[in-house]
């Protein structure tokens, strides 16, 4: 490749990296020139059903028993207790959810690999034909010593992983649906707003009623398929990210 072709070519990609980075950047440019000067907005409230990304969930239902009225008792076998029961077991309904996420995972690996390979090839006869070698290729050539090739090769890499997340927090969420076993699908939101920066919780899961504790709340841990979601917007949030730039770089350079 002549040098004025590589210089086109490195002009393409310098201008499609430019451009990538504009169109990028221009996508979310004047939302954050209108918010200057202003605190992040809250979401408003509404119903998490209504949401264009929500989808009823489908999971293998066990055989439900058939329970029977006893007669002449004030007790039903499918009441959990006497009185009437106050935790959550509808759509619609609020139970609390009990963050407590204290993670800690450390990992290391090492390897090692060596590799040492050595070729040779001679031709002392074929047909009479190895006399004419010195007329084809240089004079001085030994047909019993035609190729001589070695190679070594070696690779070593180690890496170690350290990772600790701490969260304790309650929520709120809602029953969304109701399984056809009785267990109950929920989701949940919370936004917390301090000066320029918002911080989200957001929350989705199955779990069973039987796990609902007297106090209508429920420890994340008992929460199948859960999704724990805790994150931020705002100032401090924007100058921890890098730049749109910076992004496309990293993703189109090949070193």
């Amino acid at each position: 490749m002549s040098s004025h072709s590589t210089f086109n070519y490195r002009k393409l990609l310098i201008s499609t990296a430019a451009i990538l980075s504009l169109s990028l950047g221009a996508c979310s440019m004047p939302e954050r020139l209108a918010n200057v000067g202003k605190a992040p907005d809250l979401a408003p409230i509404k119903n998490p059903a209504e949401n264009g990304q929500y989808k009823t969930v489908s999971m293998p239902m066990p055989q439900i028993a058939e329970v029977k009225p006893q007669k002449n008792s004030l007790w039903g076998g499918d009441k959990q207790t006497f009185f009437k029961d106050q935790r959550a077991h509808q759509v619609g309904d609020i139970l609390t959810v009990m963050i407590d996420i204290d993670d800690e995972a450390e990992l290391e690996n090492e390897s090692q690999r060596s590799r040492s390979a050595n070729e040779g090839a001679g031709l002392d006869s074929f047909l009479g034909y190895e006399l004419d070698l010195p007329d084809i290729l240089s004079e001085g050539i030994n047909n019993a010593d035609l190729v001589d090739a070695n190679s070594t090769s070696s690779s070593r890499g180690s890496g170690s992983t350290e990772r600790e997340e701490e969260v304790r927090m309650k929520l709120a969420a809602t029953v969304t649906q109701v399984l056809p076993n009785g267990n109950m699908l929920i989701q949940g939101r919370q936004e917390v707003r301090v000066n320029f920066e918002k911080r989200i919780l957001e929350l989705a899961g199955v779990i069973r009623p039987e796990d609902i504790t007297v106090d209508n709340a429920i420890s994340y841990e008992k929460i199948a398929e859960a999704r724990i979601s805790y994150g931020g917007k705002g100032q401090i949030t924007d100058v921890q990210q890098p730049r749109y730039g910076h992004q496309v770089y990293d993703i189109l350079f090949p070193f």
